[in-house]
């Protein structure tokens, strides 16, 4: 049987929560809806949530939410999936990016300011910042606070690889710094609904205008008893979650910390397999974070082992039935973005992308299969 990167755990609760719900009067927009909602904000402490139809919806609405138009100047990392860039430009406005720094992997800072700065010498201002904690490692975001209130711009935490993760030993991190904060419940996700996703924030406002922008820009109210109407007060979108994915989501929440525990206990084995070989770089953990390892982004030297190219490494794992994965090609080398941006510009991220490869991390991976992937790995590294 082949080990792939990433997989999803899906349990008898969790099927029963599922059968509960396709029995019931609702499987497209039901209770569970809202009982969602209700457990991810109690979670993450939020003010409001809105659960919509994936990730990608996630981050478009958010942005729609905050305003963004065609002379606003908005700015991500490339080391991401490209969804955190087309969301952007799904808004018309206009996109930048920022280098990762190689401490954690995240966005430089140093160079997000000097960015802002060399914008505004030409009179134009960073809008907002979406920033990815990569891979699962949460940013430096009391710095990132510091900055966005510095400069006036609004920041989105994309946050769908960091769903677990602590920073100064919150796991609400994400929306006491961030203006907005977008999940994805995709499969590989660290809980899952198939597709799906979230935005969470302490502005209830930007939920409310979320909550209509997700449902076709329909207002609905109640008028006398037993009758419900709708206004349509925005161009919106049908990006609404179904009553028996919001039922999965709340099964698997419940399991969210001993997900994130195995994890990290993978991840520290992991990290003690490969601590004596000079070849391999472990991931990072940034100050005052715990990593949820939504992957584990393992960096090998390849100009200095045996086999010297990636792509022989991961011919090698597939021979042995261990698939690997790379993230991410940075967005400026896909074929839509590469006439736009220069890649002389983001030396980091094409060092990291050269040496990447996200090695199999997920909660029913077993020990067995750990030790024989370290000792692979550390054999075609030598």
């Amino acid at each position: 049987m082949k080990i792939t990167y990433g997989k999803h755990f899906i349990d008898q609760e969790d099927i029963n929560f599922v059968i509960k719900s396709l029995k019931s009067n609702y499987i497209t927009q039901g209770p569970n809806i809202n009982l969602f909602e209700k457990k991810l904000k109690k979670k993450f402490n939020a003010n409001g949530v809105a659960v919509v139809s994936n990730g990608t919806a996630a981050l478009h609405l958010a942005g729609m939410a905050l305003g963004w138009k065609s002379k606003d100047i908005i700015l991500t990392t490339p080391l991401t999936f490209v969804a955190s860039a087309n969301a952007v430009l799904y808004a018309g406005a206009q996109l930048d990016f920022v280098d990762i720094e190689t401490n954690s992997l995240n966005m430089d800072l140093d160079q997000l300011e000097n960015k802002i700065k060399k914008l505004k010498n030409y009179n134009k201002k960073v809008t907002s910042v979406v920033m990815v904690d990569y891979a699962g490692n949460p940013c430096s975001w009391s710095d990132v606070k510091y900055l966005s209130n510095k400069f006036q711009f609004t920041v989105i935490n994309d946050n769908c690889h960091a769903i677990g993760s602590t920073y100064k030993n919150s796991i609400s991190y994400a929306v006491k710094y961030a203006d907005v904060v977008t999940h994805s419940y995709h499969a590989v996700k660290n809980i899952t609904t198939g597709e799906g996703g979230a935005v969470l924030s302490l502005n209830k406002k930007i939920i409310d205008k979320i909550k209509i922008l997700r449902t076709h820009g329909l207002k609905y109210f109640n008028y006398k008893k037993n009758k419900s109407f709708y206004d349509m007060r925005l161009l919106g979108y049908n990006y609404r979650l179904t009553d028996f994915q919001a039922a999965l989501g709340i099964s698997q929440l419940n399991k969210l910390d001993k997900f994130i525990k195995r994890r990290q206990e993978i991840a520290k084995i992991y990290d003690e397999g490969f601590k004596n070989n000079e070849k391999l770089i472990i991931p990072p953990v940034s100050k005052y974070s715990s990593h949820s390892y939504h992957l584990y982004p393992l960096q090998v030297i390849f100009n200095k082992t045996k086999i010297f190219y990636k792509k022989k490494l991961f011919e090698k794992m597939n021979k042995k039935n261990i698939i690997l994965q790379s993230h991410y090609m940075p967005i400026y080398n896909h074929t839509f973005y590469k006439k736009k941006f220069n890649k002389k510009n983001f030396p980091v991220s094409e060092k990291f992308y050269k040496n990447e490869v996200s090695i199999p991390i997920y909660y029913s991976l077993k020990n067995h299969e750990v030790a024989k992937i370290i000792k692979l790995i550390n054999y075609y590294t030598k």
